[in-house]
């Protein structure tokens, strides 16, 4: 299942598995949970009831290889997300396995209809292709007498495979397919906005759907699978709204640039201060909750509350603002003229340190926050509500 984080970074997390074709993959905790059910219902339902006379020590070993190569199917269902969008010129970070399948982080959306059609569409082939290989596989083992073991797990992973891929296809964003009805509605309207409205109503309504039939389940004894149902329509509900406010708010910032939010000519402090000075006359003192670090040669670095935090009390006296500072080399540095959407997605990258120093040359010509635009964003919406009421 694709997500909106697969196009907007928003951190990955998780702890890493290692590395294919360039991209980091990586296992979110909530990986666990379904891991352990799709294991427990392959291990106690699936095979037991399919082949009740093999032993519950194979029932064991099909379960295991069952969950491991469905989790492997849903890698390369993302992998084949990410090689096609870097096939298109978007830097794919890594992948993250989860809790509802698999994220891969890429660092901007398709330019173009044709584009998003090819990186979302590639998804439930890959899993199309899959399910026929494991029926393939599931067929030759049962003619050449492999066992029933080989051939449950070869049926199982061509079931599970085939459903995904129809899942996917669903014209509901922010699944694959409703990511091609975004491309479809964009290239017809050219008004991409317009398209992920659209796309994410569609989403939104599928999801109920998908509550309505999960609790009808409920009601008719299935309460697991009902309950499954209803979280995972709720989750679709919300990622549909999220991905919606999203696209508000890009449309919003398309235009400007950094000159146009950020906070001009900012208070600095200079890298000998000490970090007591530093606490007690600045950020006791006045409103800023960063300052950059200027030096000899220049700016060299920017300090927060949360990176004063990391020294010490006893040693405020004797430390600077240097020895707490985060070096400019490790900060986010943009010019005047780089737009507010990149700027937003380089914070983004930047984990905590949501601030950019804007430098003109080796001048720095102001700081642009995620405060900033979020204070800007609420007066634009103030004068929008005024203009409405006008009306």
């Amino acid at each position: 299942m694709n997500q909106p984080e697969r196009r907007i970074h928003t951190g990955m997390g998780g702890f890493r598995l290692g590395s294919i074709f360039g991209f980091d993959v990586r296992i979110d905790l909530s990986w666990f949970v379904i891991f352990f059910l799709v294991f427990w219902s392959l291990t106690r339902g699936v095979f037991p009831g399919d082949y009740p006379d093999l032993s519950p020590s194979a029932h064991v070993v099909m379960g295991l290889s069952g969950t491991l190569l469905f989790f492997a199917s849903l890698l390369v269902h993302e992998l084949s997300h990410a090689l096609m969008s870097r096939r298109k010129g978007i830097v794919v970070e890594g992948i993250t396995l989860f809790v509802f399948g698999g994220i891969a982080h890429a660092q901007r959306e398709p330019e173009s209809p044709r584009d998003e059609m090819l990186i979302a569409g590639i998804g439930p082939v890959t899993s199309l292709a899959l399910a026929i290989l494991f029926r393939l596989c599931g067929s030759l083992a049962a003619q050449t007498g492999m066992g029933d073991a080989i051939v449950g797990v070869a049926s199982y992973l061509a079931f599970i495979n085939l459903a995904l891929a129809v899942f996917n296809v669903m014209p509901g964003f922010p699944l694959d397919g409703g990511r091609v009805f975004r491309a479809v509605v964009w290239s017809v309207t050219g008004d991409r906005a317009k398209a992920t409205r659209l796309a994410t109503t569609s989403g939104r309504t599928f999801g109920l759907i998908l509550i309505v039939l999960g609790a009808m389940q409920v009601l008719g004894g299935a309460a697991v699978s009902g309950l499954w149902l209803v979280f995972i329509g709720w989750f679709l509900r919300t990622l549909a709204g999220a991905s919606l406010r999203q696209e508000l708010l890009q449309g919003m910032l398309a235009g400007y640039v950094a000159r146009d939010l950020m906070s001009p000519d900012p208070e600095v402090v200079s890298a000998g201060l000490t970090v007591d000075a530093l606490v007690h006359d600045h950020f006791m003192r006045l409103r800023f909750g960063s300052y950059p670090v200027v030096g000899p040669t220049g700016v060299v670095g920017l300090v927060t509350l949360d990176d004063v935090k990391r020294i010490p009390r006893d040693v405020w006296r004797v430390s600077t603002a240097a020895d707490a500072m985060t070096p400019l080399a490790d900060c986010v540095v943009v010019s005047p003229s780089t737009s507010v959407a990149d700027v937003m997605d380089a914070m983004s990258r930047n984990g905590p340190r949501r601030r950019a120093l804007v430098m003109e040359g080796v001048r720095l010509a102001g700081v642009l926050s995620a405060t900033d635009v979020a204070r800007w964003i609420e007066r634009v919406r103030g004068v929008e509500d005024l203009m409405q009421e006008r009306r």
